[in-house]
């Protein structure tokens, strides 16, 4: 589908992160081509989780621009903005993807490197001699 089309037709939105990772998702209603960054996908299992808790596999398409992170963050990202999009479509189905934890944000980020260490705790190997 086209993102002329889309932007006439009525959807959903939910914004998802994981990580530094940030996904902008739209859902639509019906049938129509998965798009993620514009190009058409099939759906990872992952991001189809949240329409199978909530019983609507099948029932809407998505449209999803993820920017940052790795491949398996922005996935996770996608079904973050999946679920809070199901959530603005109907309220009623928060209990079920409350309930699964496709509500809640991951929290988890890469701790900061410290001075002097090479990584974040890593620190050089200490030598006798």
């Amino acid at each position: 589908m086209t993102e002329e089309k889309t932007k006439t037709l009525k959807y959903f939105y939910g914004t998802g992160r994981r990580k530094t990772a940030v996904a902008r998702v739209r859902i639509f209603k019906g049938k129509g081509d998965n798009l993620i960054n514009e190009k058409k996908i099939d759906l990872h299992d992952e991001i189809i989780k949240p329409f199978e808790v909530t019983g609507l596999k099948g029932s809407f398409y998505i449209s999803a621009k993820v920017l940052g992170g790795g491949w398996n963050s922005q996935i996770e990202a996608i079904r973050h903005g999946v679920a809070r999009a199901l959530e603005a479509f109907d309220s009623e189905l928060r209990s079920p993807l409350k309930q699964a934890g496709y509500l809640s944000r991951d929290p988890r980020e890469k701790e900061r490197k410290k001075p002097g260490l090479k990584k974040a705790r890593k620190a050089a190997q200490w030598s006798k001699r």
